[in-house]
Order: structure tokens, then C-alpha cells, then sequence
């Protein structure tokens, strides 16, 4: 692991920072960077935060990670399995699965930390890590609080595509046989194809929130040498397990508070809306929404890429603290 600051973001000196490692369930080891308030006393409230999907831990998370810390948690921000500086072979995989644990393995490490309260821990997914985080807290009672911000179902974008775009059996078999067409020739040739990260030269007629993708991984903005976004992308065949494994199956059950945060604008919103409704049991109508201890934030004209930093000043840092200060 580098040991110089490499974030798209700059330090605050408010805060303490070193780089950690953790293992997973699979054995899988994980780098993280811990963030923790300078002068601090105690056993603190924690926070392991992860996403987006394709990123790595220099980017939105480990800005998500500095900020809670300013405000008096201890977070660590973490690469998942195959991603980043943390392990895992071959790269660029994921797993609905593996990067659920992901987040459990991040409770572990923080529960058996001397300067944490075990019993208040919470966690960020953002973007694809959102719905793995809530995918996290179904399983997991460990997890007192979950915050899912700008938030992408993995599964059902794999299984239906955008806007149930590619949501017929034919158009999800076609799918399958791509995947084993290249799953062979992967094989043949002992390498993976990569998908490619967000496309570069930007097409003028490239959907808008695509060139906002483009903003964003593709510019010193948000650009690193380790996002896959940034870069290559996923393996071809590094998502195939979302078909057929969907990620907020028991999301009903869940009775840890949540906080799902998405913008007005965003062309993922339905994904949080979705969400909400699967937790809940309620439609979503109009824009925010609250029933019981989950919570629907629409943030006004806000896009999907506003919540991955702070350029556009709209991600809601003092409500994501008062959220976990009631529920840690």
C-alpha cells in the first residue's frame, strides 16, 4: 500500500490518518484508510464506508470517511475484494456475496478495536455499495445504522437493465450467453477481458448522466490510477452472479434504522425508491418519505455524481451526522 496522501481530496488536518488492513471471511485481505478526530478520547461510535462501485477507497468513499471524522467518528474508508490495494485474484470480480462480506469483515476489524464502542457501529455504501450495504444490515445485527447514498442495485440493473430497459427472459438469456461465450475464451486464454471503465474519448451523443460519469472518473476531479471507473473497468464476466442473486431479498426484515440519500435529478433514483418500498412495505410517493426508522432523502435538483463529492455542495454531511448520532 502507498503510504503518501493519493486521495482526489484534500486532507484535513482535523483528523488522524494511517493506512489499515483487515481479512474477510474468504481470506481476502483488505486496505482501508482509517480516519480518526485528532484529540479524541474514548471509546468512539464507528463507521466503515465503501463505494462506489468501481471506485476505490481515494475517492468518494474515503471523502465520505474524512468528513464523519471531522465531526467526531472514527471511519475507515476500504477497497472491496479485488479492487484497490486490497487482495483478491482474479482483479476487477465481483461478487454479490463476497462484497457483502465485505462490509461484515469491516465490522469485525472495527469491533475488536480498542478505541471503539462495539456496540455502535454503523456504515456508508455509495452508488453499487449502497445496495451491498443494505444487503450488509439484513444480514448482520451488529450493524446499528446504514446510510445508502445515491444508491444502484447491482442485481436488479444486471437482471433488467436501466429503466427495465433489457427486462424480458430473451433479452436476460442473451445476456447469459454472452457471459459464457466469453467465460470460454477467458478460459482459452488465460485472461480476462476487461469492460472497460467510463468511455473515453466521451461520444457527443452519450447519455447525460454518462457524461457526467465522464466528469467525474475521467478528470482530475475524481480521476485515480487504481479505479477501475477510471480506467479498464470490470472484468467482462465480473458481474454475472448479480443475475440470479438479487440483493435486497430480505430487506423487509431489516430493523436497523436507514437513511437512503438520492438526488432529484439523478437517473438512479428509482433504485433508492425501490429500495424504501422493499423496506417498508410503502409506495414512495412524491419525493422524500419516512415510515418508521427508514428514511427516503430526496435532495432538490441534485444528479447522481453531486453525491459522490462535494464540488456541487449537496451532499447532506450534517443530516448523515445527526442520523448516526440518534441510531450509534
Amino acid at each position: 500500500m502507498t503510504q503518501a496522501w493519493d486521495k482526489t481530496f484534500p486532507k484535513s488536518e482535523k483528523v488522524e490518518h494511517r493506512k489499515v488492513t483487515f481479512h474477510n471471511r474468504y481470506g481476502i485481505e483488505l486496505a482501508a484508510d482509517m480516519y480518526t478526530p485528532k484529540n479524541a478520547e474514548g471509546r468512539l461510535a464507528a463507521i466503515a464506508v465503501s463505494g462506489p462501485f468501481g471506485a476505490v477507497k481515494e475517492q468518494s468513499s474515503g471523502l465520505y470517511a474524512q468528513h464523519m471524522a471531522e465531526r467526531g467518528f472514527l471511519t475507515i474508508a476500504f477497497d472491496p475484494s479485488f479492487t484497490g490495494e486490497s487482495g483478491g485474484e482474479p482483479r476487477r470480480m465481483a461478487s454479490p456475496d463476497i462484497n457483502t462480506e465485505d462490509f461484515l469483515a469491516a465490522v469485525d476489524f472495527l469491533s475488536t478495536q480498542a478505541n471503539v464502542d462495539a456496540d455502535r457501529i454503523g456504515i456508508i455504501g455509495i452508488c453499487g455499495f449502497g445496495g451491498m450495504a443494505v444487503n450488509a444490515t439484513a444480514i448482520d445485527p451488529r450493524i446499528k445504522a446504514t446510510v445508502a447514498s445515491t444508491m444502484y442495485d447491482m442485481s436488479k440493473v444486471n437482471v433488467e437493465g436501466y429503466f427495465k430497459s433489457e427486462d424480458t427472459p430473451a433479452q436476460r438469456m442473451e445476456k447469459r450467453r454472452a457471459i459464457a461465450v466469453q467465460r470460454t475464451e477467458d478460459y482459452k486464454t488465460g485472461t480476462y477481458k476487461r469492460a472497460g471503465g467510463v468511455v473515453d474519448p466521451l461520444p457527443e451523443e452519450a447519455p447525460w448522466f454518462v457524461k457526467e460519469y465522464y466528469d467525474y472518473y475521467k478528470t482530475a476531479r475524481g480521476y485515480h490510477e487504481r479505479s477501475g471507473n477510471s480506467n479498464d473497468g470490470w472484468n467482462v464476466i465480473g458481474c454475472q452472479s448479480f443475475l440470479n442473486q438479487p440483493l435486497l431479498a430480505w430487506a423487509q426484515e431489516i430493523e436497523t434504522p436507514v437513511l437512503l440519500i438520492h438526488g432529484e435529478k439523478a437517473h438512479s433514483r428509482y433504485f433508492s425508491e425501490y429500495a424504501f418500498e422493499k423496506m417498508t412495505g410503502k409506495h414512495v410517493e412524491g419525493m422524500s418519505a419516512v415510515e418508521g426508522n427508514k428514511e427516503l432523502l430526496i435532495i432538490p435538483e441534485a444528479t447522481h455524481v453531486d453525491l459522490y463529492d462535494d464540488k456541487a455542495n449537496m451532499i447532506p454531511f450534517d443530516k448523515i451526522e445527526t442520523f448516526f448520532r440518534e441510531n450509534l
